[in-house]
């Protein structure tokens, strides 16, 4: 399964469930029986009727996956990876939701009552993460994929992923720092597979002048409502609110990547070229099925105080259309002539 930067970073997601860890050696096959099968499908709806974001959809795909199960079509799957699949695709059948999937790991899945709330500083992320995940993650770019200046004037920002603030809030200092002198910016969502919400919030405060409410998120379990606001004190130079701002978009922008396009879009603070982007909105948590397989459900709803939706099953649409590869030669050109006065 492939394992993507979408709502909280693969190192929160998967290894908070053990799905990530490294093994000195590759555990011996693991045989799914019936046993294993009842317990993986009804946990999943259990699971889904308790938290999914909408629940008269949970209820649907419960009692889909119910008579599937009564009809026999799980019972001749004894691979677990296989067994994954099919019950994604067959929640995906219903609900459409492009967070949500069913995962296995032949190693053991921890039980959800030693998991512990999400990480919120790097102290607590390197308790819970294995030592060769820490070392791999502060070793790498964290998202940051290219910070340079395009000319004199434009500067360029490509971005894979936004992981959480306590992991990347210095690598957006130092290319902030970076790109301070510059009079137009490109961002590079192309490629991004998302991350965690307040990782854009920190980044969408360094393009606004004062304090800004961007998105609610609206959460099944409590059933509160939280604002969230942009970050007052950065590590880094702050770009402001004047300067123009171009954001490149495809259908690879997804997750976090289109919640940061989808709401400098709405703030008017950017200007959105590309292609529509993937679509999912839903902040998603990870819960145990059983021994070896656990699920993605997404199980709370971003809201915009300015649309008063958000961009779910719709994706992002930008404001000037181009092909991802043409994207940035026409965001180029467009800033540009606008910094020079002739658009």
């Amino acid at each position: 399964m492939k394992k993507k930067w979408i709502v909280v970073p693969c190192l929160l997601l998967f290894t908070t469930l053990g799905a990530c860890a490294a093994t000195p050696e590759p555990p011996p096959p693991i045989a799914v029986d019936s046993a294993m099968r009842v317990e993986a499908i009804d946990t999943l709806v259990a699971k889904l009727n308790d938290h999914y974001v909408f629940p008269d959809k949970a209820r649907q795909v419960g009692a889909v996956l119910h008579q599937r199960q009564r009809e026999g079509k799980y019972d001749g799957i004894t691979d677990g990876e296989q067994l994954a699949k099919q019950l994604t695709a067959d929640v995906a059948d219903v609900l459409h939701d492009k967070h949500i999937f069913v995962g296995f790991d032949s190693g053991l899945v921890q039980p959800e009552r030693d998991i512990g709330p999400r990480p919120t500083t790097l102290a607590e992320w390197e308790r819970i993460a294995p030592p060769e995940a820490r070392k791999r993650i502060l070793a790498s770019n964290l998202g940051v994929e290219k910070v340079d200046h395009l000319g004199s004037r434009i500067g360029y920002l490509d971005l894979s992923g936004f992981p959480p603030p306590f992991l990347v809030a210095a690598k957006y200092a130092a290319a902030m720092d970076k790109l301070a002198d510059t009079d137009g910016l490109i961002i590079d969502l192309r490629n991004n597979h998302g991350g965690a919400p307040d990782g854009v919030a920190l980044l969408v405060s360094y393009f606004v002048d004062e304090r800004t409410r961007l998105n609610d998120i609206w959460d099944r379990d409590t059933g509160v409502s939280t604002p969230h606001w942009t970050v007052d004190q950065l590590d880094g130079k702050r770009y402001g609110g004047k300067k123009p701002v171009l954001i490149l978009t495809s259908p690879g922008t997804m997750s976090a990547g289109e919640d940061f396009a989808y709401t400098m879009q709405a703030l008017k603070r950017a200007t959105l070229i590309g292609e529509r982007t993937w679509g999912g909105a839903h902040p998603t948590r990870p819960f145990r099925l059983a021994d070896h397989f656990f699920a993605a459900i997404p199980s709370a709803r971003t809201i915009s105080p300015i649309t008063h939706t958000n961009w779910e099953g719709v994706g992002v649409q930008p404001d000037v259309a181009a092909t991802p590869d043409r994207a940035l030669a026409v965001a180029k050109d467009m800033l540009q002539r606008r910094l020079q006065g002739t658009n």
